[in-house]
């Protein structure tokens, strides 16, 4: 085959010549060799046919109303990939189908295939062919200078086809896209010439290896599914392997990548070549890391992640239906190290980028929850695409992570003593029912290889609010989400294990779950260890108290609970208020823990010590109370959690991220101390001389309960120490960690115990951020009535038409804060709203009877308020204001 028949091939689309038929065949050689000159005008003509049949097929003619059932412009044509657009641009050519005249906004590519066609039927010399047919098909790699070269080439002959060949070529193989765009090292002329005649010799190779056993498919567009292939030519031709890259450093130049991609993604045709490339890479890409292992013998593979994410236009509709949710399966397949490199790597954007890429992948969930029906029969866990496009997103989070603002160092350390197993364990184990996680909570697997936590990041680049979907959490079955998430099945995806795309609506109703399950497994366990020992043990953690002496009644059994079997503590609560009938169905546990809120935090017991302009409490550091009163209460909070009751207690931020591990620091003053957090700012922002004009030593004071001055040195000898422009930062912190760490350490370790004796098989540090644990505990201070209002029930014959009904909530809305919140605990058990607002809330209003002179009652268990349907609003105020301004006490109705 002569260098012009070799050309013909290489300019060919993809397998256009791979499957001539034998009888063409047999007469194109015998045309050669009676007429050789008639013979490759006749191919040349053959090829520019089969070439426009193969561009209608992919490309279209660009005419909107186009009626050719065989253009892609046409509505009634089906989509095919290149191989199969390739075959059947042959069939079309021997059949002579018709061919659509290109439509005036395909220009460009017109231009391209018109001259064509007018040169393979007239008689021309070989330079203008060659020059003609110079569409750059010996590049197998870009550079930032490459693509400016075949720009202006382009430009000038305002045809941008061989262009798009090269975007095609390359970025649909990972081969091409890894060895593209590199990173340089600055060399000296003579290293240039010698890398420019590698790189001249390597083409040479490639060329002679092309035309002797490559299909033009190959030559067009080379695939990567090969691994060993790509490691082999990888770096070859492209400068910059021979430098060393840091762990959070790729080889390709990132600014070259997004200039090329802002010169040619406004161009239509340009940018429709970089979607259709990016469907055929993505499978190529998912088999190479699936099956290949093809990061662990190349790093550099990791480039073409890199240098795709760069598409500004990625969340663009065309991308939503094929090319990105492949896209995001084969990056959801990369191994952990490759992961936590991207997260590194992209931890340096900008908040922008970061948005950007955040927006991407959000944009594909919403899109395909929204565009399917998914039920409990089809689930979301099972839509490969939405878990894919999440899997990214964790990337993006722990991107987010890194970069935002970090304090990995203050952490609080752990317990000297282990809390103490149950003495059911050799039970259970006989029984088959070993507890799972005993060695803690979940650690997300990309948080350990990247040495950090959420909760160390303080701010991050794009807030954490961004991250959730909310399509996303309103149609996942939590329930099933849950069971996925216990299981760890590699076959099914759990949304649990990337939390930060769920609210704290979608999360409580999962610990829910996992709080249930285990108050079910104790119930279990407590009826079979009863038929062992033969004796009967209580499955439920019982309570039995008295109003007048709550404190000392639920504590001392609390405390003996803890001391003699802490796996009791796990079981289902119930509460008996001693000389009452109410049964416990949950209202009578949370009128207990208001109460028993209410007692621990009075400051005449001087546990805490309460300020007045926070509105907030604190640990006394001079309480007189031992440990063990901090761990019970440590224990009430857990139980709170556990139970799903609410409580009204009011903590800085700090003490939920001391909760979480993290220690405070001077920034967390903001809430705890803000007048001592004031006088430390302007402390460091003083710009005289802090030694003469304040005299400030190292040696601080504090009043005790009485009021009497404390003096306390914050390093060795500290009154002789004097604070200075150069140590203040170290004053300043040194005060902030003893008024918020070493002042109560005893009493938060013993107040940390408590908690975690409840909570420490509780994925809650794994699911929840402070503030979220904030919400959890004390709910939501926004009370929207109006949301109650929509989301009411009724019953007994009362709807929402209903005369009483309406008069009811028009009093109810004219009620004043205090009146509301007292409305909340008659009928709730509570005065505070629960996750997610009160229009999480199932209030039910039942009609208690005709006209009478009874109060209104409640069943604060299940949220009913029992209404009888007084004749007058007047009478219905008063009857109302009086029950929930008077009640105190459970009873059987």
């Amino acid at each position: 085959m002569n260098s012009e028949e070799q050309e013909d091939r290489e300019c060919s689309p993809p397998q256009a010549e791979s499957r001539p038929a034998g009888g063409a065949q047999r007469d194109y050689e015998e045309l050669e060799i009676e007429n050789p000159e008639a013979s490759r005008m006749k191919r040349a003509a053959a090829k520019h046919l089969i070439e426009r049949y193969y561009h209608q097929l992919t490309e279209g003619c660009g005419n909107d109303s186009c009626s050719n059932s065989w253009c892609a412009s046409s509505v009634v044509f089906s989509r095919m990939d290149n191989n199969a657009a390739a075959v059947k641009a042959l069939e079309l050519y021997k059949v002579n189908a018709k061919l659509c005249d290109p439509h005036p906004s395909k220009k460009g590519t017109a231009s391209a295939y018109m001259e064509s066609s007018a040169l393979s039927n007239s008689k021309i010399n070989h330079k203008d062919v060659n020059t003609l047919r110079d569409n750059f098909k010996d590049v197998v790699y870009l550079t930032e200078e490459k693509v400016y070269e075949i720009l202006e080439s382009c430009g000038e002959k305002e045809d941008y086809s061989p262009l798009i060949r090269v975007i095609g070529r390359v970025f649909s193989s990972a081969e091409g896209l890894v060895q593209s765009f590199r990173r340089t090292k600055s060399h000296t002329k003579e290293e240039l010439k010698s890398l420019q005649g590698k790189d001249e010799d390597k083409d040479e190779d490639e060329e002679e290896a092309a035309a002797s056993s490559a299909t033009a498919m190959e030559e067009d567009s080379p695939a990567s599914s090969s691994a060993s292939s790509s490691s082999s030519r990888v770096g070859e031709g492209a400068s910059g392997d021979d430098f060393k890259l840091g762990p959070d450093e790729v080889s390709v130049d990132i600014e070259a990548v997004r200039r090329v991609y802002e010169r040619l993604l406004p161009n239509e045709k340009v940018e429709a070549a970089f979607l259709n490339a990016l469907v055929y890479l993505s499978p190529n890409v998912e088999c190479d890391l699936t099956y290949h292992n093809v990061y662990s013998r190349d790093p550099n593979y990791l480039n073409l992640f890199v240098i795709v994410m760069e598409n500004s236009n990625l969340h663009s509709p065309e991308y939503l239906e094929i090319a990105l949710p492949q896209f995001c399966k084969a990056m959801s397949k990369l191994p952990l190290a490759a992961q936590a490199k991207l997260a590194r790597l992209w931890s340096h954007y900008s908040c922008e980028q970061i948005r950007r890429m955040v927006e991407t992948f959000q944009q594909l969930i919403t899109y395909k929850v929204i565009s399917n029906e998914f039920s409990s029969r089809n689930l979301v866990n099972d839509d490969d695409a939405v878990v894919a496009a999440t899997k990214c997103l964790k990337i993006i989070f722990y991107a987010n992570v890194l970069g935002g603002d970090l304090d990995v160092e203050h952490n609080e350390e752990d317990d000297e003593e282990p809390i103490p197993e149950s003495s059911e364990l050799t039970l259970q184990e006989l029984l088959g029912e070993e507890r799972r996680n005993k060695k803690g909570p979940r650690v997300d697997p990309l948080e350990t290889e990247l040495g950090i936590r959420t909760n160390d990041c303080r701010w991050p680049l794009v807030p954490f609010e961004e991250y959730v979907n909310e399509p996303l959490n309103e149609v996942l079955e939590m329930d099933k989400d849950y069971t996925f998430f216990k299981v760890e099945t590699e076959n099914k995806f759990s949304f649990m294990t990337c939390p930060f795309i769920l609210n704290a609506v979608t999360k409580n109703l999962g610990l829910y779950y996992d709080n249930r399950i285990r108050m079910y497994s104790e119930r279990r366990i407590t009826v079979l260890y009863s038929l062992v020992q033969g004796q009967q043990l209580n499955p439920y953690l019982r309570l039995k108290v008295r109003r007048d002496h709550i404190i000392d009644d639920a504590l001392v059994r609390l405390e003996m609970i803890a001391m003699e079997n802490p796996a009791d503590l796990k079981k289902q609560l119930y509460v008996e208020f001693e000389g009452e009938q109410g049964v416990d169905e949950g209202g009578v546990s949370k009128e207990f823990f208001q109460l028993v809120v209410e007692e621990i935090f009075n400051p005449d017991i001087g546990m805490f010590t309460y300020d007045e302009r926070t509105k907030l409490f604190w640990f006394n550091p001079s309480s007189f109370e031992n440990e063990g009163q901090y761990t019970l209460i440590g224990i009430v909070l857990g139980l709170a959690i556990y139970n799903n009751c609410i409580l009204d207690v009011h903590f800085p931020m700090v003490v939920y991220r001391k909760l979480m591990g993290k220690k405070g620091t001077f920034r967390d003053l903001t809430d705890a101390n803000p007048m001592l957090h004031q006088s430390l700012r302007e402390l460091l922002a003083y710009e005289g001389s802090v030694e003469e004009d304040m005299m400030i030593t190292f040696q601080i004071s504090q009043t005790d309960l009485f009021g009497n001055p404390l003096m306390y040195d914050l390093r060795e000898n500290g009154d002789k120490i004097p604070v200075t422009n150069e140590n203040r930062k170290e004053f300043v912190a040194q005060y902030a960690d003893y008024m918020l760490n070493k002042s109560v350490e005893k009493q938060f370790r013993a107040f940390r115990r408590g908690f975690h004796m409840v909570t420490n098989e509780s994925p809650l540090k794994y699911l929840f951020r402070p503030e979220e644990i904030e919400l959890l505990i004390c709910g939501s201070r926004n009370l929207d009535f109006l949301a109650l209002e929509e989301s009411t029930e009724y019953d007994g014959g009362y709807n929402r038409d209903s005369r009483i009904v309406k008069e009811f909530w028009e009093i109810l809305h004219s009620f004043g804060e205090d009146q509301k919140r007292l409305f909340l605990q008659f009928t709730t058990g509570t005065d505070r709203a629960p996750v997610g607002g009160l229009g999480k809330l199932k209030m039910i209003i039942a009609k208690n009877g005709p006209d009478t002179d009874r109060l209104p009652t409640s069943h604060t268990c299940f949220n009913v308020l029992l209404l009888p349907e007084y004749n007058s609003k007047e009478k219905l105020r008063e009857r109302l204001l009086k029950a929930i301004t008077y009640a105190k006490g459970f009873g059987m109705l």
